[in-house]
C-alpha cells in the first residue's frame, strides 16, 4: 500500500532539488495512514480525507463497509479504472465502483469525474486495450 503512494509522490516530485527530502517531509508532516479494507468493521473515521484507490476490484458490499464508516467531516474519494479489473469475480458491470457511481449520482455533495486516456505509458495503454 505504501508503495502506491510513494510511487505517485516520486512522479510529482521528480524535479525537486531533493526528491527524497521532499518525500520524507511529506510523509513526516502529513498525517497519512494506510488501512486494510479487511479491518474496517467497527471503525469510525472522523474529520479525514479518505482516498480509496483501486475501487474497480472491490465489491459493492466491500464499498458499503467502508463508506458506512465515514463519520462527520470525512470526505471520501473513490478512484479506479474499470479497464484494470483483475478479479476473476468482477466485471465492469458488477464492480463496486460502477455500483457506487450509479447509486450516488443523485446524492447532493457527490460528484463523478471521468478521465480519459492512460498516463502511465504506451505499454500500459496497450495492455488495457488488448489484454
Amino acid at each position: 500500500m505504501v508503495a502506491a503512494i510513494t510511487d505517485s509522490l516520486e512522479v510529482l516530485h521528480k524535479q525537486d532539488e531533493s526528491m527524497s527530502g521532499s518525500l520524507d517531509y511529506i510523509m513526516d508532516k502529513a498525517n497519512i495512514q494506510f488501512k486494510s479494507v479487511n479491518f474496517m468493521r467497527g471503525r469510525s473515521i472522523q474529520n479525514a480525507l479518505v482516498l480509496l484507490d483501486e475501487c474497480q476490484n472491490l465489491t459493492a458490499s466491500q464499498l458499503k463497509t467502508i463508506i458506512t464508516r465515514c463519520g462527520e467531516g470525512t470526505k471520501l474519494v473513490c478512484s479506479g479504472n474499470l479497464a484494470q479489473i483483475d478479479s476473476n469475480y468482477l466485471t465492469a458491470v458488477t464492480s463496486g465502483l460502477t455500483y457506487i457511481v450509479e447509486r450516488f449520482k443523485d446524492f447532493p455533495g457527490s460528484a463523478t469525474v471521468n478521465l480519459n486516456g492512460v498516463v502511465r505509458s504506451r505499454l500500459a495503454s496497450f495492455a488495457e486495450e488488448n489484454l
